[in-house]
């Protein structure tokens, strides 16, 4: 778990922030950690134990995500990546 200080909080919000959106971060204060900063939604499936996202093997994925799943193959074999989406 990434960790900022506490004064990094005050000094650098944005990338604070934008850390914790990602995944949950520690504060710290005099080098001892103090708080979690992590998104709501995080704190959401966490505090309700329930989480949407979902995994599945290949031979159990949904059609729709199956063909999604072959695009998105496709355009890494030509050689497009990420960086080239709209």
């Amino acid at each position: 778990m990434r960790q900022f200080t506490t004064g990094d909080l005050n000094k650098q919000v944005g990338d604070v922030t934008d850390a914790a959106s990602r995944e949950p971060i520690v504060l710290t204060r005099h080098n001892k950690p103090r708080f979690v900063l992590m998104s709501y939604d995080h704190y959401e499936r966490m505090r309700t134990g329930f989480d949407p996202r979902r995994a599945y093997s290949v031979s159990d994925m949904p059609k729709e995500h199956e063909e999604l799943f072959g695009e998105a193959i496709e355009r890494l074999a030509r050689g497009e990546g990420y960086d080239d989406e709209p």
